[in-house]
């Protein structure tokens, strides 16, 4: 079986190369805020719009193969938020934004929600891994890592401004649930569904 990755991110390859090490990586843009917006008006969890999202990354490759290719082959998209209370949280707009970010989500315990779809020609299966992570309290070793974290450029690239498995580490209390899924691919439950499937 050909396996497809629908993602540009680095961290989903090197996690995916822990189930396989014999993978594609090919990405389609695909307008991920009419989505996510889409699914809040008609009512949809932050659980939804991650699977929507993922749907719709593996979607947009596998439906841009050529027909000839579609058997035989797997797509994989996923797509990993933060959400703290009721916002989710994107990507840092700024180092003002990602500042902002960090101290709502210091003190607290959020959601860090990953969706994931595996499609292939006859078949197409979405789930969601929803871990909680605490970040330590808002003190003033916390504003000292923060203020270092947004100096670097790690934070920029990342729903909810941090990278656990980066600098992000030292900001984080506790995890309750997969790790990799923080990350930003639950890799055990995703080997399970491969090998059902290979």
């Amino acid at each position: 079986m050909r396996i497809i990755l629908a993602s540009k991110s680095p961290r989903r390859k090197e996690l995916l190369s822990l189930i396989t090490p014999d993978f594609e990586v090919m990405s389609e843009e695909v307008d991920e805020r009419a989505i996510e917006d889409g699914v809040i008006r008609n009512g949809g969890t932050p659980e939804d719009v991650q699977k929507e999202l993922a749907r719709a990354k593996a979607s947009a490759v596998f439906d841009k193969l050529p027909e000839d290719e579609k058997d035989g082959c797997i797509v994989i998209g996923s797509d990993t938020s933060v959400v703290c209370g009721s916002e989710i949280m994107g990507k840092p707009l700024d180092r003002d934004d990602a500042r902002r970010m960090l101290h709502m989500l210091s003190g607290r315990t959020h959601d860090v929600i990953s969706g994931v779809c595996v499609k292939t020609s006859g078949k197409e299966e979405v789930f969601v891994e929803v871990t909680k992570v605490r970040f330590g309290d808002l003190d003033e070793f916390q504003e000292r890592l923060i203020e270092r974290y947004i100096s670097t450029d790690e934070p920029y690239d990342k729903a909810g401004a941090y990278g656990i498995q980066q600098g992000g580490a030292l900001l984080v209390e506790t995890v309750e649930g997969d790790y990799f899924s923080v990350v930003g691919l639950p890799v055990r439950r995703l080997a399970q569904i491969l090998e059902g499937l290979v």
